[in-house]
Parts: C-alpha cells; structure tokens; sequence
C-alpha cells in the first residue's frame, strides 16, 4: 500500500482526488498540505487524513509519506516537485506539468538524476472509454483514421479556481487546463505523434488574461488530422469523434467521469453498434497504476516524459493563438524515457 501526500489539498481533492482514493486498492492518502493550518485540519477530518501541514516540506519529508501527489496551481508544479524530489518522494504532479517546455525538462532531469519516479495526472489515459477506443482504433474498426476531433468545455464563469483566469499562475485558459486533457487523448487513442498545430481564440470580459474559448487544429505523424474545442463559456460536455475511411467512431460525452458513456461505431448500410462503458474508477486506477509502479516496477502511462512532450505541443498551441501561424513540432524534439 502506498500512502499518498497531497499537496495543495482544495477543490480537486474534494471533487476528485478523495473519491478516487476511496476506490482505490493500492493507494491511499496519510498527509495533505494547504496554506491555511485551519484549513487543513478541516480538510483532514472529513477525510479522517491522518497528518495535516501549511508547510509543503514538512509534508514532503514525513516518514509516513510514500509518494507526493502535486495538486497545486500550476506555476507551483516545477518548484513543488523538485522539493519532492529533493526529500526523496516520487512524484505524481497534476497536468499541465509546468508553464513551459523548460520547466518541463528540468523536471524531468532531476528525476532521473534522483533515480526517482516522476508521473503526470493524464487521467484520460486511465479511463475505460480510452481503453476502448484505442483498441477499436488498433483494429481498424473503421479504418484508417482520417479525422478525430475532441471537445472538452465547462461553464467557467464564478468558478472557484478563479486563478485559472490569471496567465502568471496558469499558463493559459482552457486549452492549458483541459485542452492538454484533449490532444493527449487523441495521441493515445491514435498511437501517433502530434507534428503541426495552428490556434484560433478568443478573449472576453470575463475570461482574464487568458481565452475564454478556443479550437486547435494538430496533424499526426501518420496524417491523421484533428481538431480540439475548448471553452469555458459552454455547459460540460467531452465528445468524442473519429472518422475513419471505412465508417465512425464516436461518443457524446467520451471522457466523462459522471455516468456510463456509448460509444457509437456507424458504417455505411450497417445498424448503429453501440458499447457502454464507464469511467467511475479512473481516478482509483490512476493512483493506483503509480502505486504498481513504486511496488512493482510496472510502466507508468503517463511519466514524466510524456508531461514534457504535451508541454512543448502545448508551448506550439499558445506560439500559435498568439501569432496566428502554424507551429511545427519537430520529432527530433520529442523527448522520451531513459
């Protein structure tokens, strides 16, 4: 059993993190930090958390904390896992991983000179619904894939992360906060490379100093070619749709954690297939899978590696809405593991 310390304990260890945990067989959370004492130690009793700090250190050198879960604002994330590191704990830091590329490699860097493990909270990754589309895509259900296009909007006005709309603390809107989620999917599902992106956005009254609402355009290393939506000016919703040479694959709301999703498959002159699946544990399997990692030495799905690749896609996106050119992503930038 590992035992988990979160730092930054707030909306998304309610939301989130706690229930996640609860289903969780391998993990489980002894410790939580928050700026306010107060606060923490209201936080831990509902949980019936067992430690509770103000001070990050102190709960990253507690002997009762087997693994650092980083759940703090972004521009936190570099400065929060090195201290990990530096006490010894392997890290499993939220995404987006930092505020840029060079945050990202020095992250990186110094888990590999600590001979530690470094993950990043792709969740995506570990939900049912990808699982399964994946495997259907690997198939060639329908074909090679031509088109695949993943929407990730929620209503963000009045929300309590108001931080978000602050650029110095989140390094972008909602192409930072979900969008990652979204391309990173894609890749997945699709087993391939993003190569090329180009970004169009737009700011409101409300929305800060970052988009309010965006769409991305990414080529694939195989010419697939896709397209994210991000909002937050729209009501939750994550559709999903993949458009093959042979027919479709899609869902209405394909990366939800909140109710049973149906995949569609739709060819020509063929009845609707329908599959039903559920994302209700992804979060357990996630803390779960880096606890087989620290036990185990099994892969993790999302190592920090990968954070550093989405870091310098998401840098493209953001070159991109702000001179309206298309980004190349050379391969030869794409870091991988060892």
């Amino acid at each position: 059993m590992i035992r988990f310390g979160i730092l930054g304990f707030g909306l998304h260890g309610d939301k989130r993190l706690m229930p996640g945990f609860a289903r969780a067989r391998r993990a489980r959370v002894t410790a939580l930090s928050r700026r306010s004492l107060d606060r923490a130690r209201e936080s831990a009793a509902r949980y019936g958390i067992p430690r509770y700090f103000d001070s990050k250190e102190a709960l990253c050198r507690h002997p009762d904390v087997d693994a650092v879960f980083v759940a703090t604002p972004n521009a936190e994330h570099r400065d929060d896992v090195l201290l990990a590191l530096r006490c010894g704990k392997p890290v499993l830091c939220e995404k987006p991983m930092a505020m840029d590329a060079g945050q990202a490699e020095e992250m990186v860097t110094a888990a590999r000179r600590a001979g530690l493990p470094l993950g990043i909270a792709h969740v995506f990754r570990f939900e049912e619904s990808t699982r399964r589309l994946r495997e259907r895509v690997a198939a060639r259900e329908v074909g090679p894939p031509v088109f695949a296009r993943s929407e990730f909007s929620y209503y963000g006005r009045g929300h309590a992360r108001n931080w978000l709309l602050n650029r110095k603390i989140s390094g972008g809107g909602p192409i930072a906060d979900v969008g990652v989620h979204c391309f990173d999917a894609l890749s997945y599902i699709l087993e391939d490379e993003i190569v090329r992106v180009a970004a169009l956005g737009r700011q409101d009254a409300d929305s800060g100093d970052v988009e309010a609402a965006a769409i991305v355009s990414l080529e694939f290393a195989r010419g697939t070619l896709g397209v994210l939506l991000n909002s937050i000016r729209a009501e939750y919703r994550t559709p999903f749709e993949l458009v093959g040479e042979g027919g479709v694959l899609r869902a209405e709301d394909a990366f939800s954690v909140e109710a049973p999703i149906t995949i569609e498959r739709l060819r020509p002159g063929h009845p609707v297939e329908r599959e039903v699946v559920n994302n209700f544990d992804a979060y357990a399997r996630q803390v779960d899978a880096f606890a087989a990692t620290l036990e185990d030495g099994a892969p993790f799905a999302a190592p920090g590696e990968l954070g550093w690749r989405n870091q310098i896609v998401l840098d493209a996106i953001y070159r991109s809405l702000r001179t309206g050119a298309v980004q190349e992503i050379a391969s030869t930038a794409m870091p991988h593991s060892g």
